[in-house]
């Protein structure tokens, strides 16, 4: 048997901190939209002309996809002709900017919908497309923490600062239930009836009472009951279901019934787990190079092969360089030496190699390399009457949470 979730499901609560030696400040945070702030920094800023508009906008309590949906329909335009640089969830107040076609700045500017506010509008000639942001600056309120949070703070945030911050994808991008690595490891090894066992999910990841029955009675083995017992809003677990109580041996055709877009989400939370177990590996050399890396230029972004590593030591030291770790896939470059054999005794682990990620169906994973570590920049700690208040940015692709968990540790 492959290994699966109570296994997996503890490498994730285990990760060490770059920080252990310093105690955490504990605390809560997301108590109201207020307390996450998070601003995109752009690469570049609209020219003043042409047919899209780059509208910089507030959204509160609504994804990217929903502010997308509700600005197409507000506008009369096609929601795929929309641009945007980054998604964003639900969670806090984001502001971003998002590309409008064929619209006049006066159309954007006037507009009044539920979640968000337009801030400015500007034209320029090309729609905004899919990362073409430089990073994301985030102003975050923890409250109930003790006297002495804003100077813990201060010595996790100087570490992270001079070694980087670990490049974890974290608990976020694994789903609800923490199951979405699971059901994409299942998908690659061919094991669909795993993936059908995963994406259902284990009953004490909910806390809904229905929800939690619904799953109980899947694991007793009467689908039909799981399908009359599961929530409305569970439109992927009801949709596979009903597929399986008219076929009930046939989990791979069931499958089918879940979304292309959510399939792909599953894979590339598989990929996110495999690198965030790299980077708890190489955790005490998170800012150094051996032979055999695959280094990432921090500037921009080219990748290179380490051969001597004492030569390039300097330049990891002053955050040039930075060791690399795998994002899965059939074409992905990979490293040498001890590095590349710690890779693959990984996916050994998992029953794969990197053939297995060339999927049909528009699910081919090519791969990629993904910094161990990235900077963390515009820095600041302010303790209030409400709490401690963080400042600072990072690189795109990058998530603040991986710093509030070295601040907090917990």
């Amino acid at each position: 048997m492959w290994p699966t979730n109570n296994r997996v499901l503890q490498e994730h609560l285990l990760h060490p901190y770059l920080t252990g030696n310093i105690p955490g400040t504990g605390g809560i945070f997301k108590e109201t939209p207020e307390d996450f702030l998070v601003t995109e920094i752009p690469i570049y800023t609209p020219c003043g002309e042409g047919e899209h508009i780059y509208a910089e906008i507030e959204k509160r309590g609504i994804t990217t996809l929903e502010a997308i949906r509700r600005l197409a329909k507000a506008l009369g335009v096609g929601e795929r002709d929309v641009g945007y640089a980054g998604m964003k969830d639900a969670k806090g107040i984001t502001r971003q900017t998002i590309s409008l076609p064929r619209v006049a700045p006066e159309q954007v500017l006037g507009l009044e919908l539920s979640g968000i506010k337009v801030l400015s509008a500007v034209p320029h000639r090309n729609k905004l497309k899919v990362g073409h942001l430089r990073g994301n600056r985030f102003r975050i309120r923890i409250g109930g923490v003790g006297a002495d949070a804003a100077t813990i703070a201060i010595a996790v945030l100087d570490i992270l600062e001079k070694r980087g911050v670990p490049n974890f994808f974290g608990e976020q991008r694994y789903g609800a239930q923490g199951n979405s690595h699971l059901i994409g490891g299942a998908m690659l090894r061919n094991d669909y009836r795993g993936a059908v066992d995963a994406l259902i999910g284990e009953p004490d990841k909910v806390t809904d009472e229905r929800w939690r029955g619904a799953i109980e009675a899947f694991k007793a083995g009467d689908p039909a009951k799981s399908l009359e017992i599961f929530p409305p809003h569970c439109r992927t677990e009801r949709e596979l279901l009903q597929k399986l109580v008219k076929q009930p041996d046939a989990h791979e055709k069931a499958f089918r019934a879940v979304h292309p877009r959510l399939r792909k989400l599953y894979l590339s939370a598989f990929q996110a787990d495999l690198f965030d177990r790299v980077v708890h590996q190489r955790m005490d050399s998170l800012d150094q190079v051996v032979p055999g890396d695959v280094a990432f230029k921090h500037d921009n972004g080219a990748c290179f092969l380490v051969t001597d590593a004492a030569a390039e030591a300097p330049r990891a030291a002053a955050f040039e360089i930075s060791a690399t770790g795998p994002m899965f896939g059939c074409r992905m470059k990979e490293p040498e030496g001890e590095t590349l054999a710690m890779e693959r005794r990984l996916l050994e682990t998992e029953g794969l190699t990197l053939p297995s990620f060339d999927l049909e169906g528009g699910l081919r994973m090519e791969g990629e390399r993904r910094p161990l570590r990235v900077p963390i920049a515009e820095i600041g700690v302010e303790a209030d009457g409400a709490g401690l208040v963080l400042e600072f940015s990072l690189p795109k692709g990058s998530y603040a949470t991986t710093v509030l968990r070295e601040v907090m540790k917990s």
